[in-house]
């Protein structure tokens, strides 16, 4: 592993970084207690998935947020969107304002029988905390939480302004996100925005996240014949639709496992590297099997684009029948990197689906999400206030990361708070197993992002007012 040098920031003082970690100890019980808590409620935004739940998260952390002292804590949704929390204390005049921001809604559980213990169930097992929302992002929620239980009277007492605004529905696409930061513009104006909602480099080691690929993805539907027919009369002449979708979609990539869509960016490659064999473990890939494409690793999953098919509408196997299937659809998701215009890479695949589209069946493309990237700026003080927290925090180098993973309103804060500068900090590391199953949060680590947070709200008088 290599890092990058940045100017250092002034470190904080040993003596009150062992104090904090002191009281935090006598927290992390409580803390741990109330993130089991948020697991046990099924706060699944996605339709068709009972809204209750969502509620009742919603009103938990509501509660949690009034225990840190926070003068102004409300529960607003628009739209007919989730319920959102939005808790504040304004900051005195010429103080800055930091907005801290996770989500309370999970992730679908998938089989519930493939986990290890129920997913809504925590459970502790070798200092990992398991159960869907313990990392994504509930784990940030309690990051907030405990860093303010921590610092959050003597940000009160240097008149730095507070809003944590914990949002609903970011797994189900954050549907009524840009709607509600307009409508709470007033509220959720900040200087800076610590997005908790990313990962570390690796257990023990933290990371500022300075980079994300966006995202754009569309349905791609084909269709042979008006409806289905007997294989064995009619095969021959015509080949079936999940054949044809097929060999479409295998055109996307060249031998190599290179996206072949022609047009795309490619960003610079990453200061760093990682070791494949630690990568594989982490990503589950079967020893003996060659990875696709070329070029370090980082690249391949931060700064270059990838695309994959996510999804296929086709016969189940246990249904299917001796006839030709007359209609495949398949969603095609595309990461692209930082200097990608989303619309420009939209147009780029449709075009290729378009040309590549056989004369032998009717192709249409359905377009879909467009997330835009996201790159920090290398060097400003709030990177280096937080990679001085971070370090002090864990006892080692903070490193620069990016994440192949998109988190496409950024681009909405970005566009809204223009004057804001936004930190994506890290709960994960490579095996929570974030939207999988038995996902799982290392304690150990949270004990040291809480620090981490904490120390960065303590230094941020020195970042000034923007507004």
């Amino acid at each position: 592993m290599t890092t990058t040098d940045h100017t250092p920031a002034l470190e904080p003082d040993a003596a009150q970084v062992a104090a904090l970690r002191e009281r935090l100890d006598e927290l992390l019980p409580a803390a741990i207690g109330d993130l089991e808590d948020l697991v046990r409620i099924p706060s699944i935004a996605f339709e068709g998935y009972d809204r209750e739940p969502v509620t009742r998260s919603a009103e938990a952390v509501a509660e949690l947020l009034r225990g840190t002292g926070l003068p102004e804590v409300r529960i607003e949704a628009v739209d007919g969107g989730s319920p959102a929390v939005i808790a504040r204390r304004p900051a005195a005049a010429g103080k800055p304002t930091v907005m801290l921001y996770a989500h309370h809604d999970v992730q679908p559980t998938g089989d519930e029988s493939q986990w290890t213990t129920a997913p809504f169930e925590p459970s502790q097992r070798d200092g990992r905390l398991y159960g869907r929302g313990a990392a994504d992002d509930k784990a940030g929620v309690m990051a907030h939480v405990t860093a303010l239980r921590l610092v959050g009277e003597e940000l009160a007492e240097q008149g730095i302004g507070v809003t944590v605004f914990v949002e609903g529905e970011e797994e189900c696409g954050s549907p009524t996100f840009r709607s509600f930061i307009e409508t709470h513009r007033e509220a959720l104006a900040a200087d800076l925005i610590i997005v908790a909602d990313s990962a570390n480099w690796e257990v023990g080691v933290p990371a500022l996240t300075t980079s994300l690929r966006g995202v754009v993805d569309c349905v791609v539907e084909v269709r042979a014949l008006e409806h289905a027919v007997h294989s064995g009369l009619f095969g021959g002449p015509v080949l079936d639709s999940l054949t044809q979708l097929s060999r479409l979609l295998a055109t996307l990539h060249d031998e190599h496992g290179e996206v072949a869509v022609e047009g795309l960016v490619r960003a610079e490659d990453p200061a760093v590297d990682l070791e494949e064999s630690t990568w594989r473990s982490d990503a589950g890939v079967p020893a003996g099997l060659e990875l696709s494409g070329s070029g370090p690793l980082t690249a391949r999953l931060w700064t270059r684009p990838a695309l994959s098919v996510i999804g296929i509408d086709a016969p189940a196997v246990r249904e299917a029948s001796n006839t030709l299937v007359p209609v495949a659809r398949a969603k095609v998701s595309l990461r692209i990197p930082a200097g990608q215009d989303p619309s420009a890479a939209m147009d780029a695949l449709v075009a290729h689906i378009e040309q590549h589209a056989p004369a032998t069946a009717k192709v249409t493309v359905e377009r879909g999400e467009e997330g835009k990237p996201f790159s920090a700026p290398a060097h400003s003080p709030a990177t280096d206030l937080a990679r001085s927290a971070f370090t002090a925090a864990w006892g080692t180098q903070t490193v620069d990361t990016g994440l192949g993973g998109s988190i496409p309103f950024i681009a909405d804060l970005l566009e809204v708070f223009p004057q804001a500068e936004v930190l994506v900090t890290g709960v994960e590391d490579p095996q929570s197993r974030a939207h999988g199953i038995d996902e799982s949060l290392h304690l150990g680590d949270f004990a040291k992002v809480c620090l981490g947070e904490a120390l960065l709200l303590r230094g941020a008088e020195t970042l000034g007012a923007q507004r």
